[in-house]
């Protein structure tokens, strides 16, 4: 185990994200662990994206030793192991007492490189314009875990819809929330309902897929399985994603012993 060692620049882009590793010193962020064993890294993350992970990437055999044998016996039972859809299989039904998450599945998506154009009209947004994205969050995703002002949510970018004064609503945002040296995370991209069908999701998302890649190296995201018309975005924005899984412990279960 490495406390403060984080995984290595060309390591998969989740276990960099997990790792929220300093632009300063290089190390780990607060509270965060890398475990290895031969093929294998996990890194426990807590509170990242609102729920404590444990990032899982390496052949399976090893893997299934790591989160079994030596992970699980030092975190608390909220962790959820998460990572490519056949390794976190494999872990599930190699370990008692994890079972794969409930829900459709989801998709990591990333891209190391920036969009081929970043579209005019999409800006970051001040003080104001965040009261207004948060105000947008309470009427069309208000289960977002990225929002303005909470932990992690580091800046956001708007769209408008301009009036002939300059003026106009606020009609799209997108987040960059969680970013660590190797790897941006874009979060909490909406688009106000009456707006949607116009590309603006795809424009405040290229715009921050754009500033993301220029700062860390990559841009990632996860998205539901079940949300093509996201997904299909976000591969317009320039990313491409894989089937991603999570695990859990069962209610009652005692974990691995």
């Amino acid at each position: 185990m490495a406390e403060a060692e984080g995984p290595h620049s060309d390591a998969a882009g989740h276990l960099l994200w997990a790792a929220q590793l300093s632009a300063d010193d290089g190390c780990v962020g607060p509270g965060v662990r890398v475990f290895r064993h031969g093929s294998a890294t996990a890194v426990v993350s807590p509170g990242l994206s609102g729920r404590d992970r444990i990032a899982v990437d390496g052949e399976a055999d090893d893997a299934l030793v790591l989160v079994r044998d030596e992970v699980l016996a030092e975190v608390g039972p909220g962790h959820r192991p998460f990572g490519d859809a056949e390794l976190i299989a494999a872990v599930v039904r190699g370990t008692p007492g994890l079972v794969a998450a409930g829900g459709p599945g989801f998709l990591w998506m990333e891209t190391a490189e920036p969009p081929s154009a970043v579209p005019e009209g999409v800006r970051w947004l001040d003080a104001e314009g965040e009261r207004e994205a948060t105000a947008l969050f309470e009427d069309a995703f208000p289960g977002s875990y990225a929002r303005p002002g909470r932990p992690g949510a580091r800046r956001w970018a708007g769209a408008y819809d301009q009036d002939p004064d300059g003026t106009g609503a606020l009609l799209a945002v997108a987040g960059d929330a969680w970013s660590g040296v190797g790897c941006g995370f874009m979060a909490g991209v909406v688009t106000r309902p009456e707006a949607r069908g116009r590309g603006l999701g795809v424009a405040v998302s290229r715009f921050v897929v754009d500033a993301l890649v220029r700062e860390y190296g990559r841009a990632a995201l996860m998205v539901d399985a079940d949300n093509p018309a996201a997904i299909a975005a976000y591969r317009r924005a320039g990313m491409r994603g894989r089937e991603f899984a999570a695990a859990a412990r069962a209610r009652g279960s005692a974990g691995p012993s």
